[in-house]
C-alpha cells in the first residue's frame, strides 16, 4: 500500500501543468507560481490542523534545522535551480532530464545515511528510468545545447529534489506526515517570499480566478501528494520511493498529449513504456528458489 501512496503522489504531480500553466496565463511569473503554492499550502495545512489536532503542530525547536532542510533546501531550492537551468538552457527538456537524476542521488545518500542496499534491481530501475526519461523530453532527437551553467543548476534541482526524501525519513523518526508536510511548506513560505516578486502582484492574488486556481494548485497537487509521499516513505525505502515517483513525468506526458494538444510520437510512447516496465520491475519480489 505504500508503494501506491507514493505512485498516487506522482500522478497528482504530473497534472500541475494544468494549473501553473492556468496561473502563468493570468499573469503570474514562475517564481511567483511557486510562491503561491507553497503559500496557499502552508495556510491550508496550518487551519486544518488547527480544526483538527492542534497536538500536530507541535515540533522541538532542535527539529527546526530539519524542517529547513525539506522546506528550504527542498522545495525552494530545487524550484529555484530548476527555473534558471529552464531560462539558462532555453527549455525544459534537459532541465526535467537533470532534476530526474534525483533517484541517483536518493540511493547514494540513503547507502550511507540509513544503510539502505543497493541491489541489482534498483540499479536496473533506476537505468531503465533515465533512458526512459531520455526519451520522454526528447534528449535523443533534440538540438538543445547546454551551458556548464545550466547543467549545473540542474543537476542542482536534482540534488533538492532528492533532498526531501533524506530529511523525511529523518523526520518520519519522530513526527506524523502531516507535521512534516505542514511545517516544510511554512518554512518554504518564510523563504520564498522575499525574492519571488509575489508581495507586488497581491492585487492579482486576491482576484477569485486566481485564488481558486491557486487553492487548486495546493490542494490537488501539493498537499495531498506530499502527504501521501510521505507516508509511503514510513515503509518504502527512500530510494525506491524516488524511482516510483518517476511516474510523474510519464503523467505529465498523457496531459500535455490530452489537454494541451501536444504530439505524440514514437520516442514519447518508448519513454512511458520504459518508465511503467522501471516501476513495475521495482515492486516485483522475485524470490530465489531454495
Amino acid at each position: 500500500m505504500s508503494s501506491i501512496f507514493i505512485i498516487i503522489a506522482g500522478i497528482l504531480w504530473g497534472i500541475i501543468s494544468v494549473f501553473v500553466t492556468t496561473l502563468k496565463s493570468i499573469g503570474f511569473s514562475s517564481m511567483e507560481v511557486v510562491a503561491l503554492r507553497v503559500i496557499f499550502s502552508a495556510i491550508i495545512l496550518v487551519i486544518y490542523l488547527l480544526v483538527t489536532d492542534r497536538s500536530k503542530l507541535k515540533i522541538k525547536l532542535k527539529d527546526i534545522p530539519l524542517f529547513c532542510g525539506t522546506g528550504i533546501c527542498s522545495i525552494v531550492f530545487f524550484n529555484f535551480c530548476y527555473f534558471q537551468s529552464i531560462e539558462i538552457i532555453g527549455g525544459a527538456a534537459i532541465p526535467a532530464l537533470l532534476l530526474y537524476t534525483a533517484p541517483i542521488f536518493v540511493m547514494f545518500m540513503s547507502l550511507f545515511l540509513f544503510k539502505e542496499n543497493i541491489t541489482v534491481k534498483k540499479v536496473i530501475s533506476l537505468l531503465v528510468t533515465i533512458l526512459g526519461m531520455c526519451f520522454l523530453t526528447g534528449v535523443f532527437s533534440g538540438k538543445e545545447t547546454i551551458t556548464l551553467e545550466g547543467f549545473l543548476y540542474g543537476l542542482g534541482a536534482g540534488f533538492g529534489y532528492a533532498l526531501y526524501s533524506i530529511f523525511g525519513k529523518l523526520l518520519l523518526k519522530k513526527y506524523d506526515s502531516m507535521t512534516i508536510t505542514t511545517y516544510t511548506f511554512v518554512v518554504a513560505s518564510v523563504a520564498v517570499i522575499p525574492f519571488s516578486g509575489i508581495i507586488k502582484d497581491y492585487n492579482l492574488m486576491l482576484n477569485t480566478e486566481s485564488l481558486l486556481w491557486s487553492l487548486g494548485l495546493a490542494l490537488v497537487c501539493t498537499i495531498l501528494p506530499f502527504i501521501l509521499y510521505t507516508k509511503g516513505l514510513l515503509k518504502v525505502e527512500a530510494g525506491k520511493a524516488s524511482i516510483l515517483a518517476t511516474v510523474e513525468p510519464f503523467v505529465a506526458a498523457i496531459i500535455g498529449v490530452t489537454v494541451f494538444s501536444e504530439s505524440i510520437t514514437v520516442e514519447k510512447i518508448i519513454g512511458m513504456v520504459l518508465i511503467l516496465f522501471a516501476i513495475v520491475l521495482l515492486n516485483i519480489n522475485i524470490r530465489k528458489a531454495k
